[in-house]
């Protein structure tokens, strides 16, 4: 995380503000701090994203390959994560200042999404055993301001929801041979279901409180955070993974109230997230243009 120099009067004051949850910026314990999200930003990506949480900053492009499926899976689909930290974002990442929170970041996503009921990965598989879509997850931090975690899991999901794969049909050649043929109509695709998809939710604990959304200056007063992966199935919230940050430690009662905050959170974001995506798509969403002349 980029580093906060604070004074141990600025420490003291965050910290009694969370012990009587009214944090720096008037929000409570368990608020966000403002969202913007935008998606189908980048030409030629097949699916992107762009969110802006406060201060931080995320971009996501997705691009899309045919891939032969793993020989112990031959019924899935593939996902690659990168993440690239900015060296704009914060002084910190210039050269290969970001390298560490970069792979932090990714092993985090890929240990959310490893579960396939939190991804389905058969809806990537065009033939079983032998051919495969791979998603190409590629992450740019623009900005830091706190809780990379959470807001880069929003900007992958969202995303996703953007992707379009194009229709493939399979022709049968000779000796068996299977031949895919890719549509190049950008209006001839599918979408992918992303009603499963994990949320990471960053729960900080500072002195004997929990909080979520934490910003810059609040992860520079803890000592440990568990990052929550939060799904959802049939409708309820369930919990797909969490891991620890920080070189703190957590008594256990603590930590399953960490756990039960972040399965409360994490069910909202993904409510808002889905209703925020249908909202845009319904106003600005990909309609087939009307066919005139020759061409219908």
């Amino acid at each position: 995380m980029a580093y906060v120099a604070l004074s141990e009067a600025e420490k003291t004051f965050i910290l009694h503000g969370v012990e009587e949850d009214f944090r720096c910026d008037g929000r409570s314990r368990r608020d966000y701090r403002p969202m913007e999200l935008e998606t189908g930003l980048v030409s030629n990506a097949s699916g992107s994203a762009r969110l802006r949480l406060a201060n931080t900053d995320i971009l996501v492009g997705i691009k899309t390959e045919i891939d032969v499926p793993d020989p112990l899976t031959p019924e899935f689909g593939k996902l690659e994560f990168f993440v690239d930290c900015s060296a704009n974002a914060t002084p910190e990442f210039e050269g290969r200042g970001g390298s560490d929170l970069a792979q932090e970041l990714v092993l985090a996503l890929e240990n959310a999404y490893e579960s396939p009921l939190a991804f389905d990965y058969r809806t990537l598989c065009l033939i079983p055993g032998q051919q495969c879509w791979k998603l190409y997850i590629d992450i740019l931090i623009l900005e830091c301001g706190g809780n990379l975690h959470d807001a880069v899991s929003l900007a992958a999901k969202a995303a996703l929801h953007n992707t379009k794969l194009p229709q493939v049909t399979a022709s049968l050649l000779d000796a068996g041979v299977t031949d895919l043929i890719i549509s190049d109509n950008p209006y001839d695709c599918t979408r992918l279901t992303i009603d499963t998809v994990p949320l990471l939710v960053t729960v900080c604990k500072i002195g004997d409180y929990c909080l979520v959304d934490p910003s810059a200056e609040e992860e520079a007063c803890s000592t440990v955070s568990i990052v929550v992966s939060v799904s959802m199935r049939n409708g309820e919230a369930f919990l797909s993974g969490s891991h620890m940050t920080g070189g703190g430690a957590m008594h256990r009662d603590t930590m399953r109230n960490c756990l039960n905050l972040g399965l409360s959170i994490g069910e909202q974001l993904n409510t808002l997230l889905a209703k925020v995506l249908k909202q845009e798509e319904e106003r600005v969403g990909p309609k087939r243009p009307k066919t005139v002349g020759f061409l219908k």
